[in-house]
C-alpha cells in the first residue's frame, strides 16, 4: 500500500480509502465486516462513512452504515489502526428525515454525538460537511443561480467544529461537494480568526468527471487541501460492465437507474474509448480508471466502493498500477474530444 500525509497533519493515510455507502442496503453487516477485514489486511487504514449512508437514503435505514462500522470496531478492537472519516448531511429535501436545521451549532453538536454513538468510538478523525448549506451547483448541476436566502455562516460553522475539536470529539475537518469560492471562504475565515483549517475536500473525480481540474485543483495544491476522490469508477460505469452487458442484477445502476449522471450518451461513448485504451494496454478498465485518479498530484486518497470482495481486491490492486505517458496521452485525447460528459 502507498500512504500519503493528510494535509496540515502528520498523519499517514492509505492512498486507497474504503468507501462504505452500500453497507446496510446493498451489503449486509457481515459483508461490510468482511470488506473491512480484507482492506485492513491489504494496508488500507482509511474508512469513509456519513450519517446519511447507506444511499439511496431513507429514514428507515439512515445511519445503518456507520452502525456496521461501529460493530466491527467493537468486535475487532482495531480502532487505533484505522482513520475514520464521516460527514454531517447538508440541508435539503433529501435529508429532511435527518434534520432541517442545516449546519447550526446545535445541528453540528447533535450530528457528531449521534455519529460517535453509531460508530462506538470516542472520536472521529476527519469530520466533513457533506455538501454546502447554501444552494449552489453540485452533483453535476449546471446553470448557476444565486441563492439569495442564505446567510453567510462560514465563521459560525468553523467555531462549532472548533468546539468539537477542543473537547476531542473530532480531530480534523473537511468539505465535500464544495466549490472553489466556498473552499476559499473557509480558508479565509480559518486564517483570519485562528480557526481550524480545512484538510480535505471530498468531491467526485474520475475520467468521466474532471471538473475538479478547472479551478479546485489549483486551490487544492496552493492551499494544501487534499482531494478525497469519490465515484472514481463513476458508479461502476468505468468498470466497462454496463457497455459489455455483463453487469449483475444487483449492480448499482440496475438497482437504482435514477442515478443517471454517468449514463449519458456522451459518457457511454467516452467509456467505450477508454475501454479500448485499457484493452490495448492489457489492463482492466477498472484498474486504469482508478490508477488515473491515484496518480493525480492533488489527490490525497481515492475512495473506492465495492459490493463484493472480488471487486474490492481489484480496486485495491490499482494502487500498484502506474500509467505510462503514452496511456495518459490517449486518455487525455478522449477527454479533449468528449470533455467532462458527466459534469
Amino acid at each position: 500500500m502507498i500512504y500519503t500525509t493528510l494535509p496540515n497533519t502528520n498523519l499517514k493515510v492509505s492512498k486507497i480509502c474504503l468507501g462504505s455507502m452500500t453497507w446496510g442496503n446493498q451489503n449486509t453487516e457481515a459483508e461490510g465486516h468482511a470488506q473491512l477485514d480484507y482492506a485492513l489486511d491489504q494496508g488500507v487504514n482509511f474508512i469513509d462513512t456519513a450519517e446519511l449512508y447507506p444511499v439511496p437514503a431513507t429514514a428507515e435505514i439512515s445511519g445503518r452504515t456507520s452502525k456496521i462500522i461501529g460493530t466491527w470496531l467493537k468486535k475487532s478492537g482495531h480502532r487505533d489502526k484505522v482513520f475514520i472519516a464521516s460527514k454531517i448531511a447538508g440541508s435539503g429535501d433529501y435529508t429532511a428525515h435527518i434534520r432541517t436545521t442545516g449546519f447550526s451549532p446545535d445541528a453540528i453538536a447533535e450530528a457528531i454525538d449521534l455519529e460517535l454513538e453509531r460508530l462506538q468510538t470516542d472520536y472521529i478523525d476527519l469530520y466533513q460537511l457533506h455538501w454546502p448549506e447554501r444552494d449552489t451547483n453540485r452533483f453535476g448541476v449546471r446553470d448557476y443561480k444565486l441563492d439569495t436566502k442564505w446567510q453567510d455562516n462560514f465563521n459560525e460553522i468553523l467555531h462549532s467544529l472548533n468546539k468539537a475539536i477542543k473537547v476531542g470529539k473530532i480531530r480534523h475537518i473537511g468539505l465535500s461537494n464544495e466549490n472553489s469560492w466556498g473552499t476559499m471562504r473557509y480558508l479565509e475565515e480559518a486564517k483570519n480568526h485562528d480557526l481550524p483549517k480545512v484538510s480535505t475536500i471530498q468531491n467526485a473525480y474520475s475520467m468521466l468527471c474532471r471538473s475538479f481540474e478547472t479551478d479546485l485543483a489549483e486551490v487544492s495544491m496552493r492551499e494544501n487541501v487534499g482531494l478525497l476522490a469519490y465515484s472514481p469508477m463513476a458508479f461502476g460505469v468505468l468498470s466497462g460492465k454496463y457497455i459489455k452487458g455483463n453487469a449483475s442484477d444487483d449492480s448499482r445502476l440496475k438497482l437504482f437507474p435514477r442515478f443517471a449522471r454517468y449514463s449519458s450518451e456522451q459518457s457511454i461513448e467516452a467509456t467505450k474509448r477508454y475501454l479500448k485504451i485499457a484493452e490495448d494496454h492489457n489492463m482492466s478498465l477498472a484498474k486504469m480508471s482508478l490508477a488515473f485518479v491515484n496518480q493525480q498530484p492533488f489527490v490525497t486518497s481515492t475512495i473506492i466502493g465495492a459490493t463484493n470482495l472480488d471487486q474490492l481486491k481489484e480496486n485495491i490492486e490499482s494502487v500498484d498500477v502506474t500509467l505510462t505517458d503514452a496511456v495518459l496521452e490517449q486518455i487525455n485525447a478522449v477527454h479533449q474530444a468528449i470533455p467532462n460528459p458527466a459534469t
